[in-house]
Order: structure tokens, then C-alpha cells, then sequence
């Protein structure tokens, strides 16, 4: 019988981008890891977005978005920005530096802070992926920003997130489930079955167990 070691998915290889998106007045954008060039002619971008973000929405009801490729030398704030809280919360574009992107010719914010090219997308198709949707789009601009090295998945987890301190027990005896993803921490004897990470939406078998 064939194992499956979920493990095994943090072997593929991905690079991660900052989706903006605008509808209305509201600015908004997340971290996603999905972005590539899937036909050359014409030019066409797949990207996939967890239906748990509000840019999803903003993105399936407006049929436009930005994607920033974030560079190696991003700091962890951005990932923390725009990564680990929701736009249906907050206000992403409210407090963060005007420096740190400027508005496109569609008016969607890109990021020019941590990044090293952006592009303007306007969706063509989707597909309906379960938690996600596949958004197929096609470029309308395009820019490098910065001749740094593209950070992927990879990288950033060994070299940008912070590494948690090393879990102990203490006199609390407190159980712990935390997201090796994002470190997102949640108390309890057991986590559902059906547990979802509030910040970066990845599933139960992402956590580990400690006890403090």
C-alpha cells in the first residue's frame, strides 16, 4: 500500500507574491504562492487563491489584480502584513508605508518594497478548485524592480520566518498546536480534525504538538 506523507508537498518547488486587487475604494492584497506562466502564445498566468481571502473575491468580482514577486531581500514584515492578518479585519492599505508600492495603470496598488518585478493581470478564465480557484489571466504590464534573487518557499522558511523557540514543558502543562507554516498557535488537547489555520489557511496536518 502506497504511504502518504504529507510531508512530502514541502518538496515542491514555489515562489511567493503579493496579489493586490482593488474594488471600489477598497484596496486589498495576500501572500500566495501560485504564479506561473502556463502558455507563451498568447502570454497566459495562472494564479490560485484560497476562497478564505477576501482578495479572492475582489479578484473573481473585478476580473483584474497585480501580483509582486517578493524578492530575498523581503523582510518578514511583509509576509506578516499581508500574510498573516485578513483584509475582511483590517485595513491592509491604511496603515502600510506609502513608500512601499505605488498604483498601477489599472489603479491596483503593487508592492515595490521586498519585490523585484510586478505584472497586471486580467483574469480570463477560472476554475473552481475546491479551497481554491485557478484564475487564468493574461498580462496587460509588466516591470522588474530589482535585480535581487526571486524568494521562494524555500527560502523564506529557512531564511526570513523566524525560527520558534524550542517548545518545553513547563509548570503550566498548556498543549499547544502550532502552524509550521506561519507559527500560529492554538491551545487545546486536540485539534479538529477539520482545523484550518486563521492566517495562512493550511489544514490540520501542518501543526505540531508541543506542551508548555
Amino acid at each position: 500500500m502506497s504511504e502518504m506523507n504529507t510531508k512530502a508537498m514541502y518538496k515542491l518547488t514555489y515562489g511567493l507574491f503579493v496579489c493586490t486587487a482593488k474594488q471600489g475604494d477598497k484596496l486589498n492584497g495576500c501572500i500566495i504562492n501560485t504564479a506561473i506562466q502556463v502558455a507563451s502564445e498568447p502570454n497566459q498566468i495562472s494564479i490560485a487563491i484560497n476562497k478564505a481571502n477576501l482578495t479572492h473575491d475582489m479578484v473573481k468580482a473585478t476580473g483584474a489584480c497585480n501580483i509582486s514577486m517578493i524578492s530575498r531581500e523581503a523582510k518578514f514584515e511583509l509576509f506578516q502584513h499581508f500574510g498573516f492578518q485578513s483584509g475582511r479585519d483590517v485595513n491592509k492599505f491604511g496603515d502600510y508605508p506609502a513608500a512601499n508600492y505605488k498604483l498601477a495603470d489599472n489603479g491596483i496598488p503593487y508592492i515595490v518594497a521586498g519585490t523585484n518585478a510586478y505584472m497586471s493581470l486580467t483574469v480570463k478564465q477560472t476554475v473552481d478548485l475546491g479551497s481554491h480557484t485557478l484564475f487564468i489571466c493574461e498580462p496587460t504590464a509588466m516591470e522588474v524592480l530589482s535585480d535581487a534573487g526571486s524568494c521562494s518557499y524555500e527560502y523564506y522558511q529557512a531564511e526570513i520566518k523566524p525560527r520558534p523557540q524550542p517548545a518545553g514543558t513547563t509548570s503550566q502543562g498548556k498543549t499547544i498546536w502550532r502552524c509550521m507554516i506561519c507559527g500560529y498557535e492554538w491551545e487545546g488537547e486536540e485539534l479538529p480534525d477539520d482545523f484550518i489555520c486563521p492566517i495562512c489557511k493550511h489544514p490540520k496536518d501542518d501543526f505540531e504538538k508541543i506542551v508548555r
